[in-house]
């Protein structure tokens, strides 16, 4: 009932794709100010919402591309622009919203979608459900995605120990390196949807 080289393999692909060693300095920025309760649940929603998305699209995901005449490039292109905007509010330092408003908006996006559940993991996600054979392949997918959800949530929980350690002054710093880090990846998947695009003209 159990594929390790379809588990190895997909986990290996989401581990590098969703990155959860990136992603922390990112949390960490976006979740700054906040009490160690709401950061820890905040993390817990990000997880769950990526965890949420991955699972619909695993399920019926080509057909919803399908459906909506949606493209892999068009949903690559899109997630990028919405990375793009966050990291400029990053570099900026703006932090005029409402504090509800934000822990909701910062834990649904861009923490669960598009950061965790980007297009590249939803595209490998699909992929590797068409792919699997039987119940074993199946079982093998679902676990491995399952797995590397619980790496994300460990990585963002215990990132929060950074914090009590950097101080207010590297928070800001760390918040200026994480948008200049994630306005480069909403670029570089920029690019990638566009070079799609020509190639499948």
């Amino acid at each position: 009932m159990f594929d390790f080289a379809v588990f190895g393999s997909l986990f290996l692909t989401l581990f590098v794709i969703m990155d959860p060693p990136g992603i922390t300095p990112i949390f960490l920025a976006l979740t700054s100010g906040r009490p160690a309760k709401v950061q820890r649940r905040m993390a817990w929603q990000a997880v769950c919402v990526a965890f949420g998305v991955i699972a619909v699209f695993g399920i019926c995901g080509q057909q919803i591309l399908d459906y909506l005449h949606v493209s892999v490039p068009a949903l690559m292109i899109a997630g990028g622009l919405l990375l793009l905007l966050i990291a400029l509010d990053l570099l900026t330092g703006k932090n005029d919203e409402p504090k509800q408003t934000k822990d909701v908006n910062v834990a649904l996006v861009p923490l669960g979608m598009p950061l965790l559940a980007g297009p590249g993991a939803i595209v490998s996600v699909i992929l590797a459900v068409q792919k699997a054979d039987g119940v074993t392949g199946q079982v093998s997918v679902w676990l491995a995605i399952l797995a590397m959800h619980l790496v994300l949530w460990t990585a963002m929980r215990y990132s929060l120990v950074i914090i009590r350690i950097i101080k207010d002054g590297g928070v800001v710093l760390v918040t200026r390196l994480a948008g200049m880090m994630l306005s480069a990846i909403a670029v570089q998947q920029i690019i990638n949807g566009v070079l799609q695009v020509v190639h499948a003209a």
